[in-house]
């Protein structure tokens, strides 16, 4: 029998909002198409609300709001929305749990927006979707919120502090994927000295240690996630494990294991649509081997040599299944 798949992050929202004649079962597409997802048994799959910073964004994020629900009720056969009943039971059912997140709170508030129309943005998008996994700040660059991982100097400023304020207690985790430095420690400073009801995850980062790209995890940061009880969720994309050597995924999610995160190492594959990539020097995007959502069972099988069935089921499904039992209870 399969182990069955979490994984936290993926981008098929944007790419059924933004490209023409998406569909959410094209696998020539995209690596998180619904058939994929299939073969490689992935039975929870977080799909992000990803928007730039720039004006739109807040329209562009409820256009993918309406997507889900969109794929909700054309796949209904397929997928199903997740909650902490389906977790509960996640090894039998036959349906793939969806559930969204938010990547860059740009989709919540634009630069300009007064900062309650973020608060009412980011319940209008629960009441569309039911739920929010996680919320990232950031993306690559700077916003309203906080430095995204390519600045330098920018930490967590006052409107990610009243974000932050505002999710206490609802059942949101903050994400550290897109983080500056500077941002992840104030993130983290402000949920301790506000004494904040936030948990902490990282849904789709590889370790600096490994490869030393900026947005991969210091260890300092990921010892901080080990402390409270998150997730680390590794990231398939080729220039975020090693431009040249594929082998670099098992690397990464064994050192995890190496430095104490045994409970917190998941899947966060990010699989996007990337054929309207102007930068020929990203592809290929995702190294053959783990080059969609099916290779899920024969990266399991690799990693056998290394990891026993305990640790295989804890990375593929059971990390995540606790940690977001816990916070939909």
């Amino acid at each position: 029998m399969q182990i069955p798949i979490i994984d936290t992050h993926c981008d098929i929202l944007s790419y059924l909002a933004k490209t023409p004649k998406a569909a959410a079962d094209k696998s020539e597409d995209i690596a998180c198409a619904i058939p994929l997802l299939q073969l490689g048994n992935v039975k929870l799959q977080i799909c992000a609300i990803y928007t730039d910073v720039r004006p739109g964004s807040m329209e562009l994020a409820t256009l993918q709001a309406y997507k889900y629900r969109e794929m909700l009720m054309m796949h209904a056969q397929e997928v199903v929305q997740a909650d902490a009943e389906f977790l509960k039971n996640i090894n039998l059912n036959s349906k793939i749990g969806l559930v969204t997140a938010i990547e860059n709170a740009a989709g919540l508030a634009d630069e300009e927006a007064p900062i309650q129309k973020a608060f009412e943005q980011l319940d209008k998008l629960i009441q569309m979707t039911r739920r929010m996994a996680y919320i990232s700040l950031t993306h690559h660059t700077e916003n309203r919120f906080g430095g995204g991982n390519y600045t330098e100097g920018i930490g967590l400023k006052d409107d990610g502090k009243r974000i932050l304020d505002y999710i206490s207690g609802k059942k949101i985790a903050i994400d550290l994927s897109h983080t500056s430095d500077l941002l992840a420690e104030g993130i983290l400073k402000h949920i301790d000295t506000q004494k904040l009801d936030v948990p902490v995850m990282a849904s789709h980062s590889n370790f600096r240690s490994i490869w030393n790209h900026k947005r991969n995890l210091p260890n300092e940061f990921a010892q901080e996630i080990i402390k409270r009880g998150g997730l680390i969720g590794v990231n398939f994309l080729r220039a975020f494990l090693d431009n040249e050597h594929p082998e670099r995924v098992f690397e990464h999610i064994l050192h995890g294991f190496e430095i104490g995160a045994e409970e917190q190492m998941c899947f966060g594959a990010d699989f996007f649509y990337t054929k309207d990539f102007p930068d020929p020097s990203r592809h290929p995007f995702y190294f053959p081997i783990v080059e969609n959502a099916s290779k899920y069972p024969s990266i399991l099988d690799k990693l056998g040599e290394n990891l026993n069935q305990s640790q295989l089921e804890k990375l593929a499904f059971k990390n995540a299944q606790r940690f977001f039992k816990t916070l939909w209870a």
